[in-house]
């Protein structure tokens, strides 16, 4: 169980960087809002990368959950379940764009930083949920389907984003019978 001082760390420092970026928010920002002592942050991370990270991998965790429990409904298509999973997410969560393709548009300079690496590896853990999710899934049809996903969230940033959404599923419905 996670101490109630790191969650608040975390969803504050998780707002923060969404906001403002992650270069733009220091530690002293962080601790302030979220009403901590330094010490207390450093108790749980041993850097700002540290807490990036974690960040990113609770984000990454909330998103694959509820992908995973729109999947469940047996009554529509699978690609439907996901596109209607991943649109709830964006009019929820992702008005400004991806906080993991913000994360690397950061700190892309350096494919071995942990940082582009957590990106990375989340970026094929969806992909992965979705072919386990659909194990007949040709890897073009796969592709195509993230195509439609990491469009809409791009596109929800400048567009409204309930049209993005509906025509994310409109396009779903139409490229994707089964």
């Amino acid at each position: 169980m996670m101490s109630s001082k790191k969650e608040t760390l975390l969803n504050v420092a998780e707002k923060l960087f969404y906001l403002h970026g992650f270069h733009a928010i220091g530690l002293k920002r962080i601790i302030t809002d979220a009403e901590i002592a330094i010490m207390t942050l450093y108790n749980h991370f041993e850097s700002k990368d540290d807490l990036i990270v974690e960040v990113l991998l609770r984000r990454e965790q909330r998103y694959l959950e509820q992908l995973r429990q729109y999947a469940d409904n047996q009554s529509k298509p699978i690609f439907l379940n996901l596109a209607e999973g991943h649109a709830r997410w964006l009019m929820e969560y992702e008005n400004r764009g991806c906080l993991f393709l913000r994360a690397k548009e950061e700190f892309g300079g350096d494919a071995n930083h942990i940082i582009v690496q957590t990106v990375n590896a989340h970026k094929k853990h969806v992909m992965s949920l979705i072919k386990k999710l659909n194990p007949s899934l040709s890897d073009r049809e796969l592709l195509q389907f993230i195509l439609l996903l990491e469009g809409s969230t791009a596109l929800a940033e400048t567009e409204d984003v309930h049209n993005v959404c509906r025509e994310l599923i409109h396009m779903t419905e139409k490229s994707f019978k089964s």
